[in-house]
């Protein structure tokens, strides 16, 4: 009997940021031309903020998820396409827009795939364990999630429809979903790689008012996938542009790092699961992180007419605060090539400013606010872009890496590739 090697596989990864100002989306929203590219993706890993309006009731009493409902929806009906409900004869927004949509409902019929549920410990059984060293992080075909119980509530019509239609013919199985006031989260992968995942957790890091609510903060994905560890973390710092602003959005980077401890779920002495972000092999941290660019208002719109992108960055926040090692050290962010993400007129290609007389203290400086970062090695990241959705003040913006996997199999240690290497300007089209 041969030996169990490694061998390490690379994976295509998609990450996305995009703070949608409170707007929630309509059934004639196309998320197709976000999501889709010439090659699809094995993962993607999508962050949002701002999916409520920010008021006390949402931040203090209770959250709105029909907003996150209909996100996942639309992402779902991107992801897996509309084709066999239509030939059904049935509109797939009918199915996806019932009325006041349950975003655990739809949570539980895109989770389940196959009959299968991600379970959040799929350690290997005692036999098994002449693997030891890696036994933690094995699959097993049959999955049951502990923390997500099926809903008691009778389900309507329109959705028992839909459950029955999309689950035989969905090609992405939703991972993880989770929401914090206006924060939210969702991870998709192909269906077929579910049963590598393990070892799921979820942590929220409030970082709001007195640095407790949970209008500001994070939230943060850990897993295992194969026997390599993963983190994502979807996040929405501490806003403004007057001086001394960056200080606190480097506080609230801190603070997550150092309070972000994920749950203890695996019992078996071989586990190697991190309990800190930091302690992670491959981690993506993307979101509204609102740092700012250090010059005059009629500064960066002279430089902005030039398209003078590196005189810009030159006086980007994130970058200066990175170079000068208080905040994100160690960490890397590809090169920008794309115009300030932030802060644009609703449902409009101009910045929110242009042709209209605002006075000075009410001026808000253009910014790359929407960034993607990542920390560890075997991350390579392709592109790096925005998309032109018009809907919010904020432009959506993409990243997608090649991401390697420690896979165990039986022979010579070998090197798997899958990446196909593209044009970075047909990727962003």
């Amino acid at each position: 009997m041969s030996l169990l090697r490694e061998a390490i596989k690379d994976f295509r990864v998609f990450a996305a940021t995009w703070n949608v100002g409170g707007q929630c989306p309509t059934e004639n929203l196309d998320l197709s031309d976000f999501l889709r590219f010439p090659y699809e993706q094995d993962m993607y890993v999508l962050g949002f903020q701002e999916i409520v309006h920010i008021n006390a009731g949402n931040a203090l009493i209770s959250e709105e998820n029909e907003p996150a409902a209909k996100w996942l929806a639309l992402i779902n009906q991107s992801l897996n396409g509309p084709s066999v409900l239509a030939s059904k004869g049935l509109k797939p927004t009918t199915c996806l827009f019932f009325q006041n949509p349950s975003l655990k409902k739809l949570e539980e019929c895109f989770k389940n795939v196959n009959g299968q549920r991600l379970k959040s410990c799929n350690c290997v059984l005692e036999k098994e364990r002449n693997a030891a060293k890696y036994f933690c992080f094995r699959g097993q075909k049959t999955n049951l999630n502990s923390d997500d119980s099926s809903s008691t509530e009778e389900e309507d019509e329109n959705f028992s429809i839909y459950v029955a239609l999309s689950s035989s013919t969905m090609k992405y199985s939703l991972v993880a979903s989770r929401q914090m006031v206006g924060i939210y989260v969702c991870v998709w992968m192909r269906k077929e790689l579910v049963r590598h995942v393990g070892h799921l957790r979820i942590c929220c890091t409030s970082r709001g008012i007195m640095g407790q609510l949970g209008n500001k903060g994070c939230i943060s994905v850990s897993m295992s996938f194969y026997q390599t560890t993963f983190c994502f973390i979807c996040s929405n710092l501490a806003s403004g542009e007057k001086e001394g602003d960056e200080l606190r959005r480097n506080l609230d980077v801190i603070k997550i790092l150092n309070n972000t401890q994920f749950p203890r779920i695996c019992k078996t002495p071989y586990s190697r699961m991190p309990d800190k972000i930091l302690e992670h092999e491959r981690i993506i941290w993307f979101g509204d992180l609102n740092y700012r660019i250090s010059l005059s208002y009629n500064d960066v719109k002279r430089l902005m007419e030039k398209l003078d992108w590196a005189s810009l960055l030159k006086k980007d926040q994130l970058k200066m605060e990175r170079e000068a090692g208080r905040v994100f050290k160690g960490w890397k962010e590809g090169k920008i090539y794309f115009p300030p993400t932030y802060k644009y007129a609703f449902n409009s290609g101009i910045y929110y400013d242009e042709g209209v007389e605002v006075s000075k203290n009410k001026r808000t400086t253009p910014a790359w606010c929407d960034r993607i970062l990542w920390h560890g090695r075997g991350i390579r990241q392709l592109c790096y872009f925005r998309k032109e959705f018009k809907l919010s003040d904020h432009r959506p913006v993409c990243a997608t890496f090649i991401v390697e996997a420690e896979v165990m199999h039986r022979g010579q240690k070998e090197k798997v590739s899958t990446c196909i290497f593209q044009n970075i300007d047909d990727l962003a089209g």
